[in-house]
């Protein structure tokens, strides 16, 4: 690295590890979900025929000197610069997000949200349909096929503590630099959460095959795994933390990779369909006991239905008009992966495909990155999922999509399926 290019680099490099330390204390997620006991309290009185809604107090913050760093680092920062415009961009998102935390328990908390992730009638990548369109979608296929793959399900389910054992021999294997540790969570409301150097599995609940599969590709080969390629970043560690700009991308990513792995069903689908279609009952009105009748009248569980539901309405009122719209980011972030994916095969530049997971990031970031990776200052990713390890295969699932999408569905009959007449 030549000396002019030093002076930026070292600049940069501070102002980042300021921004770590302003953010330390930030837990957005954390910050809004609801504790195991308000699902006990309401499933109770619901199975007593006494439906109530939740009642969830939220702390009270003050983070004006959080924020008042952030907009320090953000105007020192040269966004002429592809990682002073990084630094500036992540700012802000976490500006937004300290709005967010402050108005906790109100309507505001929306309006930051959608800042954040977006609303579920949003475009889709490339003026396709809106993430509620795309949802409507999914939800009336998994309908339509639900009678035909049922009898194809398996009729078992597996233990909280089978897959906590299985996931941790997968992750010791893979992860040969860093200790990786799989806990049961009798805490958690969601089903998994991870983080650089663990993942948590609630307890007391069944998982599928499926489940065990997404949970290593989704949550162990690109949550935890791009925590820890960031923590190895010579001069950024933020990129191993997971600002509220990277979301749309984290999550798309995570579940792509379920999808070029084979690890995703149509159910999965539904479910995160779903959340986008109770996110926008929300936002119209709908209350928390609406919202959960619709995850019943879906076929969710009971316990199920109140997870889905308090998703949609973490942090803010549960009387309707309000939602957390975090969940609306799965398909436009998994059609934005895919999108990219292709588009990178297309244009001969698979290598960015794998530069993406060098730490948290999102696509613009990758685009923007890619000739500090040339002249070292970032550092190539540690660890890489088994299926973009193995270009070849990829390479050929991308350009054979590519060529089928050429082929209109709309415009084919079943006589035309009809091969050697």
């Amino acid at each position: 690295m030549n000396e002019a290019a030093h002076g930026p680099l070292q600049h940069h490099a501070a102002l980042d590890a300021r921004l770590v330390l302003a953010v330390r204390s930030l837990r957005l997620l954390q910050s809004v979900s609801w504790p195991q006991q308000a699902q006990q309290d309401f499933l109770a009185a619901w199975r007593s025929g006494r439906a109530v809604l939740p009642q969830v107090v939220y702390p009270r913050q003050d983070l004006s000197p959080v924020r008042a760093e952030l907009e320090t680092i953000s105007r020192a920062a040269d966004p002429g610069d592809p990682i002073g415009l990084y630094l500036q961009r992540t700012a802000h998102s976490w500006v937004v997000a300290t709005h967010l935390l402050e108005s906790l328990g109100t309507r505001e908390v929306t309006e930051h949200s959608v800042r954040l992730f977006g609303r579920p009638g949003d475009t889709l990548p490339g003026d396709g349909p809106s993430n509620l369109e795309a949802a409507r979608h999914f939800i009336d296929l998994a309908d339509e096929l639900d009678q035909e793959l049922g009898s194809a399900e398996a009729d078992y389910v597996l233990s909280a503590q089978t897959v906590q054992e299985e996931l941790q021999i997968s992750l010791d294997r893979f992860f040969t630099g860093h200790k990786v540790t799989v806990e049961l969570d009798p805490e958690l409301i969601a089903k998994a959460a991870a983080g650089p150097t663990r993942i948590r599995l609630r307890s007391g609940t069944g998982f599928s095959e499926y489940d065990r599969h997404q949970l290593l590709e989704h949550e162990a080969f690109v949550h935890t795994l791009t925590a820890l390629n960031g923590r190895e970043q010579p001069h950024f560690k933020s990129l191993a933390r997971n600002s509220p700009r990277v979301t749309a991308t984290q999550e798309g990513l995570a579940t792509f990779a379920e999808l070029i792995t084979g690890s995703i069903d149509i159910e999965r689908m539904k479910r995160i369909s779903l959340r986008i279609v109770a996110i926008d009952m929300a936002l119209r009105g709908a209350d928390f006991l609406e919202v959960f009748r619709f995850f019943l009248a879906a076929g969710q569980t009971e316990s199920d239905s109140f997870a889905s539901t308090q998703r949609v309405f973490r942090g803010v009122p549960v009387t309707g008009g309000a939602a957390f719209t975090k969940d609306t980011v799965y398909l436009h972030g998994l059609l934005s992966v895919h999108t990219f994916f292709r588009w990178c095969l297309r244009h001969r530049r698979l290598r960015l495909t794998r530069l993406l997971f060098a730490g948290k990031m999102t696509l613009q970031d990758v685009f923007a990155f890619e000739p500090l990776f040339d002249a070292g200052v970032l550092a190539e990713p540690l660890y890489q999922p088994p299926w973009i390890q193995r270009a070849n295969g990829l390479a050929g699932m991308l350009a054979f999509s590519l060529f089928a999408n050429k082929i209109r569905l709309d415009r084919v009959d079943a006589d035309d399926l009809v091969l050697g007449l």
